[in-house]
């Protein structure tokens, strides 16, 4: 990695800590069947796809979770607590390394989100550090479900470069995710894949980049 001036995070498992046995169990409690192939890291249905995307509602994702299940009866609150089983939190430390690097680099967040998801993290960033949002940590935020465009798409990274004049070779992306990578490096970008049990605190250090 050389001549970085701007990085670009992922949330998910980079940065917002994500546990997919919990989701799996979530899905279990209101009987989704087969719950791996229907949403587990890196295999999602296409339902997820256009959530990201803000192509449908959260009432519209809610009834087709209740068709799923077969349970109509769900309430929004149980579906609600099923998906958002996947959410953990961020690791103490983090925020400050975004800080430190948001005064060192020209720093980004891109994350495939949804409502749901948007809004149970900005709760949790307001209950438990008294944030707003990420704004702060970041010279820009791109959430997928706002800008209607998701990774691995090679228009939302062109998007985020574009509009923010940025060199693509001098531009980090990391993620969790190696199919969200090759659009990226196909655009010139250097990337990273961040693989547990590392961490963005152990690799930020382990690079020098602070």
């Amino acid at each position: 990695m050389q001549n970085i001036k701007n990085i670009i995070f992922d949330y998910g498992n980079v940065i917002f800590l994500l546990d997919f046995q919990q989701l799996k169990e979530g899905w279990n409690r209101i009987s989704i069947s087969g719950p791996d192939a229907f949403f587990s890291h890196g295999v999602q249905h296409p339902i997820f796809d256009q959530f990201d995307k803000g192509h449908i509602s959260e009432v519209e994702f809610r009834n087709f979770i209740r068709e799923k299940s077969g349970k109509a009866d769900l309430t929004d609150e149980e579906i609600d607590a099923a998906w958002n089983s996947l959410l953990l939190g961020v690791a103490d430390g983090t925020h400050e390394v975004l800080a430190g690097l948001n005064q060192k680099y020209r720093t980004f967040l891109l994350s495939n989100i949804n409502p749901i998801h948007y809004n149970f993290i900005m709760n949790y960033l307001k209950t438990e550090f008294g944030f707003e949002n990420n704004d702060h940590l970041f010279e820009k935020t791109y959430y997928s479900h706002f800008v209607g465009l998701r990774k691995p798409d090679q228009a939302i990274f062109k998007k985020v470069l574009s509009e923010n004049g940025l060199k693509a070779e001098e531009t980090l992306f990391i993620d969790d995710i190696a199919e969200n990578l090759e659009p990226a490096k196909a655009l010139g970008l250097q990337t990273y894949l961040m693989k547990a049990p590392d961490t963005i605190q152990d690799f930020i250090k382990r690079e020098g980049f602070l």
